[in-house]
This record gives structure tokens, C-alpha cells and sequence, in this order.
């Protein structure tokens, strides 16, 4: 079996920005992916808009504004040709969307102005999504079509498959969370869809009011514009359809009536939705593209190490009881992370947040506690212990 340093599974957004980060400190790294190539699953979905997160001052806002100023920073020093900063108009829903905007003119961390009907942010840009991660992981050694059906700690090295072995292994594998063994380690499944048109109509800017448009590019004689995005959530069985996350390169299958029937919505959604922001003549759809973003039960996202909660409770048995152990003192998996939860600001998020934790693992420097799995941990546990007093 092939020993490597480090071995990531999953080649998104945060698969590949971590890959690019871990290549400054090791050659010994593989990539691990179950569809045909990288951003197949919902990076290749995503309209990768970057754009400031609009509020008063929160933790989560902050996490936004620090990682768009350190991610538009990244993109421009090391991919400026996939980096379009033209700016992006966001446009207030109703007179309470504009109330509530005007409340949050004291908190803005960037530039506006008033344009339009909305107001026009410089920072707003948009990437390339298949090819800042191609690019992201362009010097890295990876693997394709290949599933990963199980992981096993031996001998000091993370086992895959029984075909290779890792010293510290990294899960960037989105919604699909089936080989974290916690209860803790909580994902929502949002889908999302992105489509891309051709219009007759020229777009300057990036705008964004229920759903995002990007500026158009020039394409066959016509403007080349990328619309998304939708969120769907689904309560019932969707194995049977093409919303199922055990499934790979679903954005090349032939989609059967039940998928269909919801892809065909979504598309008349957006249209509706891209319609209401501007005035798009001679429509033509040219591509469509399904994907599930990984969201937290608290939205932020999940990064670093895992606790292991069965040594944990034996340890600590208190624990079970509603005592708080420091973070430090829990027992946790050995060389086990993730950097996963990204949800739908994956392109703004991940490169900070693998930039973090590369630093953290590598040079021994803290992580924000709200990114951590920790917190996680702790709400699960707390609630372990409320629902044994009922």
C-alpha cells in the first residue's frame, strides 16, 4: 500500500484549496474524488459569486468579511486571469429589505455606493469555479472515479480501501457525510442550481436580489450570463432521483422524470427571479448544473479536528451529565480533519479556512473556536443530557 502524508477526499472548492495549501509543506499529498474530475459535485454548481455578507456586527459577518478580503486577495495574487472583480449591485426585495439595509449602513465593512435600484459594491467579484480548483490543485497527484467506501486507523496511518494509507487525513466531501461516525457531525443538504444563458442583454455588473447574476461575457454574438441560485431541501426519500448524494458525476446523468420535473421548476424559478432584477431579451439555456451544499445546523463551518466522543464519555463521564470539559481535554480522533460547511460562500470561505487550518496543523496556531468542531461536540452532548432529564 502507497503511504502519503496527507490524503484529502474530495476535490470541491475545499478539497482543492486545501491541497494547495498542504503542497507548501509537503510534495506527499493525493486527492482523492468519486465523480470524473475536480468541482464536479456543488462546487461545478455554484455561481462562485464573492460578495460582502450584509448585517450588523456578528461573528459570522465577521467570519465573511475576513475571509472575502483574504480570498479576493488570493485569487488576485495567484489566479488573476479567473478572477473577474467588475462589482455587484445588490438590490433590496421589498421596503423592509431596504429598512433593513439602511440599519446596516453603521456596520459596512466595504465601499458602496448607490446605483440603480440597489447598491454597488467595488469588492464584488466572481471566480471561475472548475478552474481556480483545477488550478488549486494543479501540481497535486490525484485520483478520479474513485469511492472510498471505508477508513480505518492502523498503525499510526489512516487505511483507505485497503489501497493506501495516510499519515493525516482530511473529509472535504461536502453533504455527503457518511464516513464521519458521529452523531455530532451534523449536515444539511441544500440543493442548489445554477443555470447559464445567452441573452441579447449586456451585463456590467454582478447583481444580486432573490437569486445572483453575473456580469455577461461576449459568447457566439451574444452575452453569456450565469444565474443561481435555488435552495431546496429535501424531507422525503430522493434516492430514486438524481438528488441523491451517494451518486457521481450527477450533472452528466441522463435525469429521469422526477428530477426533471424539479430542474424544470428551478430553471423557471430563476428566470423569474433574474427577470425581476433585469430585463433579459432573447433567452436561450445552454447549461444547467444541480449540486448540494453542506451547511451546519449553526451555519458556520466545520473545520479541523474530530472528537471522539465514545473516549470522550468514558473519560468523562460527567460529561453525560451536563458537565463542561475544556476543548483541550477532550479525546479526539488521531489525524482526522475536516474543513467542510462551507453552504453556499464556499468560494469566499474555503481558501481562508484551509489557509487556517494548514497553519494551525502545521505551525500550531489557534483556530477561531466558532469554526471548530468542538462547539459541535458540546450543543450535542448538552442536548444528550436535557433529553435524559425529561
Amino acid at each position: 500500500m502507497k503511504k502519503y502524508d496527507f490524503i484529502i477526499i474530495g476535490a470541491g472548492i475545499s478539497g482543492c484549496s486545501l491541497a494547495y495549501f498542504l503542497n507548501k509543506n509537503s510534495k506527499n499529498i493525493l486527492l482523492l474524488e468519486k465523480n470524473s474530475d475536480v468541482a464536479f459535485g456543488a462546487s461545478g454548481a455554484a455561481g462562485a459569486f464573492l460578495s460582502p455578507l450584509l448585517g450588523i456586527e456578528n461573528k459570522f459577518k465577521s467570519l465573511v468579511t475576513t475571509s472575502l478580503k483574504f480570498s479576493i486577495d488570493f485569487y488576485k495574487n495567484n489566479f488573476p486571469n479567473l478572477l473577474n472583480n467588475c462589482g455587484t449591485i445588490r438590490i433590496p426585495k421589498n421596503s423592509i429589505d431596504e429598512e433593513k439595509f439602511q440599519s446596516y449602513m453603521p456596520f459596512m465593512d466595504f465601499d458602496f455606493e448607490e446605483k440603480e435600484r440597489g447598491y454597488f459594491f467595488p469588492i464584488g467579484s466572481t471566480v471561475k469555479p472548475y478552474e481556480i480548483c483545477k488550478a488549486l490543485s494543479n501540481d497535486i497527484e490525484k485520483v478520479f472515479d474513485y469511492e472510498v467506501k471505508n477508513i480505518e486507523q492502523i498503525d499510526g496511518y489512516w487505511k483507505i480501501n485497503d489501497d493506501l494509507l495516510a499519515s493525516k487525513l482530511f473529509l472535504c466531501t461536502g453533504a455527503n457525510i457518511s464516513l464521519v461516525k458521529e452523531s455530532y457531525f451534523d449536515i444539511r443538504a441544500v440543493w442548489g442550481q445554477k443555470i447559464d444563458i445567452l441573452s441579447s442583454t449586456k451585463l456590467e455588473f454582478n447583481y444580486h436580489k432573490e437569486c445572483s447574476l453575473s456580469k455577461s461575457v461576449e459568447q457566439a454574438g451574444k452575452q453569456k450570463i450565469s444565474i443561481g441560485a435555488t435552495h431546496n431541501r429535501f424531507s422525503e426519500d430522493m434516492s430514486d432521483t438524481s438528488y441523491n448524494l451517494n451518486l457521481k458525476n450527477i450533472n452528466l446523468l441522463s435525469h429521469n422524470g422526477k428530477s426533471l420535473k424539479i430542474i424544470e421548476e428551478d430553471i423557471e424559478k430563476l428566470l423569474n427571479k433574474a427577470k425581476d432584477i433585469k430585463k433579459l431579451e432573447d433567452i436561450e439555456v445552454i447549461d444547467i448544473k444541480i449540486g448540494a451544499r453542506a451547511s451546519s445546523i449553526d451555519y458556520f463551518p466545520m473545520v479541523g479536528s474530530l472528537v471522539d466522543s465514545k473516549s470522550s464519555f468514558f473519560k468523562y463521564p460527567h460529561i453525560k451529565n451536563g458537565t463542561h470539559i475544556k476543548n483541550e481535554n477532550l479525546e479526539l480522533i488521531p489525524n482526522l480533519f475536516t474543513l467542510n460547511g462551507v453552504g453556499g460562500r464556499g468560494f469566499v470561505l474555503a481558501p481562508y479556512l484551509a489557509n487556517v487550518l494548514v497553519e494551525s496543523i502545521i505551525n500550531g496556531k489557534k483556530m477561531p473556536e466558532e469554526i471548530e468542531n468542538f462547539r459541535l461536540f458540546s450543543r450535542w452532548a448538552k442536548k444528550l443530557n436535557n433529553r435524559g432529564k425529561d
